[in-house]
This record gives structure tokens, sequence and C-alpha cells, in this order.
């Protein structure tokens, strides 16, 4: 059982964030792009409300009880959950690293789209992601390792104004 634990907790943590990757590039962008596509909100809605607003998507805020970007993601997840409760039983370190995983995949990705600036300075993987230019690198939220594996890691130069367009904008309101 120890040895289970040593191994799997490990393990779900990797096949996740391997998963994650796979999942954002090929999926919520691959198929996302396509307008008639099921994933077609990442693209169409979750990129586009991000570039309006600094990186700050509102369909975070609150429960995601609504079919919205959150609401989409949350049921994917729980689907996800599901779908590993068999294994609980023969691999539960396995399953508890994914669950971990998966929980700290959909905490930190709320956040970073609620407080751009923590994204920024804590996400900067994700936050480059809406963010720089090009959005077909940095596919990880969580953590940026597979990104690293597969070399899709890429750091941009972001001027100080993208950095902070939540803060410029608020002063640009009041002055």
């Amino acid at each position: 059982m120890l040895l289970n634990l040593l191994l799997g907790i490990p393990l779900g943590l990797l096949i996740e964030n391997a998963g994650e990757w796979l999942i954002h590039r090929y999926v919520l962008h691959g198929q996302g792009k396509r307008p008639d596509s099921i994933w077609a909100y990442h693209w169409h809605e979750h990129h586009r409300v991000c570039q309006e607003n600094g990186m700050l998507d509102h369909g975070y805020q609150g429960w995601p009880l609504r079919w919205n970007t959150q609401g989409k993601e949350a049921l994917f997840l729980l689907v996800v959950v599901l779908g590993h409760i068999p294994l609980l039983m023969c691999v539960p370190g396995y399953v508890a690293g994914m669950y971990v995983g998966l929980a700290c995949y959909y905490i930190r990705h709320r956040k970073s789209h609620l407080d751009p600036d923590w994204a920024r300075r804590k996400l900067p993987w994700h936050y480059q992601h809406h963010m720089a230019q090009n959005s077909e690198a940095n596919w990880c939220v969580a953590w940026p390792w597979f990104d690293r594996v597969m070399g899709s890691r890429h750091e941009y130069p972001i001027s100080s104004e993208e950095q902070l367009p939540i803060i410029n904008k608020s002063l640009s309101m009041h002055g």
C-alpha cells in the first residue's frame, strides 16, 4: 500500500499534467477553433474575453453552475473525477495524485482569471498563453511540467502596460 502511494501520487500528478497539456492543445485549441465544435467556447469565448479584459474572465466569478466557460470546465473535470472512481480500490495513490492535480488546476485556473496580476506573478506561463501575441504555446495551467518536456514553454516579453491592464484601465478611469 505504501509503495502504491509513493509511486501512484507522483504518477497521478504527471498524468494529470500530461492530460491538461494534451486536452488544451489538441481539443480546446484544435477542435475549439472550429465554431461548430462543442469545444468552441474555449477559443471563441474564453480567449476572446481574456484578450478584451487583460486576462480577467468574469465567467469565473461565483459558483460554476452556469453554462459558461467555468461551468463547462467544471463539468468536464467532474467527468474525469467520476471516471477515475473505479480505479480507487486498485490504485488509490494514482487516483489521489490525479485528484490533487485536477483540484490544483481548477483552483489556479480560476484564480488566474479573477486576479490577473496574481496570474502574471505566479503563473507567468498561463498569463503569457493568453496575453502574448502567440497563444499556441504554454498549454499547461497549474504547472508547466509538460510544456517543458514537450518544448512548448515559451517566454514572451510583455510590456509593463500589458502586464497590468486592469490597474492601467482603472488609473485612466480615475484621472
